[in-house]
C-alpha cells in the first residue's frame, strides 16, 4: 500500500468525476472490446447477471448491507425502498444484528441516500441500534470500499448484501475483488420486473459494467498501477 487513501468521488458527481484514475482508459477499453467482438464479452457476463439474480442460500451475518440508490425528491425510490424492506425483513427473520445503509449525497439531493433510508427504516420499526450508515460513497465501488473499513474497525467478517437481483453479480464481484464475505440477497419486489423491457435493458447495462469491471481489473494488473489497484482489491 502507498499511505495515500485511494480516490474517492466528491458528492454530487458527474460520471467522469466518479471514474477516477484508470476510469476512462478502462471504459474505452471495454467499449472497443465490445465492438470488436460484436457484443459476445457483454453476451458472456450477461449469462453470470442472469443467473446470479437469483441470489444464494442464506446464513447468519454480521450484518446485512443495503447498497444506496438515487434519491427522488430526497426520499428513496421504489428501487430503494424494495431493498430497504427486504433489509428489514432479513433483520427482522434473526438473519444479522445490524443492518447498513451506504450511499453518499448524488444527483440533485440535499441528503445522503444513507440517511434517507435510515430514516425510511426507522419509520419501518426498526430501532436506531439496529441502524449504522456509510454516506461518503458516489457509487457501488464505493459502498463496499467504504463498508470494509467498518468491517475491519469492528472485527466483523460475514456480510449480507442487499439490492435488486440484476445488480448482484456486479456487486458481488467488486465485493469478491475487495476480499470481502457476502452472500448475496435480491429484494425480490424491486423493479423493474423480470420479463419486462425495461429489465432487458437493466440486465444489458449490468453485463456491460460487469464487463468494464473486468476489463479495468486486468488492464490496471497489465500496467502494473498500484494506485488503481488500490481502488479496487
Amino acid at each position: 500500500m502507498t499511505g495515500v487513501r485511494p480516490y474517492t468521488a466528491p458528492p454530487r458527481s458527474t460520471f467522469w468525476q466518479k471514474l477516477g484514475p484508470g476510469g476512462l482508459a478502462s471504459f474505452l477499453l471495454a467499449s472497443a472490446g465490445t465492438l470488436l467482438l460484436l457484443g459476445l464479452p457483454v453476451g458472456w457476463r450477461l449469462r453470470r447477471v442472469l443467473r446470479e439474480a437469483e441470489g444464494e442460500p442464506l446464513a447468519p451475518a454480521d450484518l446485512i448491507l443495503v447498497l444506496g440508490r438515487r434519491l427522488q425528491d430526497d426520499r428513496p425510490t421504489a428501487v430503494f425502498q424494495a431493498r430497504l424492506a427486504h433489509a428489514a425483513a432479513l433483520w427482522r427473520r434473526g438473519l444479522a444484528p445490524r443492518i447498513l445503509v451506504a450511499g453518499g449525497v448524488t444527483g440533485r439531493a440535499s441528503r445522503s441516500e444513507a440517511a434517507a433510508g435510515r430514516d425510511w427504516l426507522l419509520a419501518e420499526g426498526v430501532p436506531a441500534g439496529a441502524l449504522l450508515v456509510e454516506d461518503q460513497s458516489q457509487h457501488t465501488l464505493e459502498n463496499l470500499f467504504h463498508v470494509r473499513d467498518t468491517l475491519l474497525t469492528e472485527g466483523w467478517g460475514d456480510l449480507l448484501l442487499v439490492s435488486d437481483g440484476l445488480h448482484l453479480a456486479r456487486a458481488g464481484a467488486l465485493a469478491a475483488g475487495l476480499g470481502l464475505r457476502v452472500r448475496r440477497s435480491p429484494a425480490p419486489d424491486c423493479p423493474p420486473f423480470r420479463g419486462s423491457l425495461a429489465w432487458y435493458r437493466r440486465a444489458a447495462l449490468e453485463a456491460f459494467l460487469l464487463h468494464w469491471y473486468h476489463t479495468g481489473l486486468a488492464y490496471s494488473r497489465l500496467i502494473g498501477s498500484r494506485r488503481q489497484l488500490e481502488r479496487v482489491t
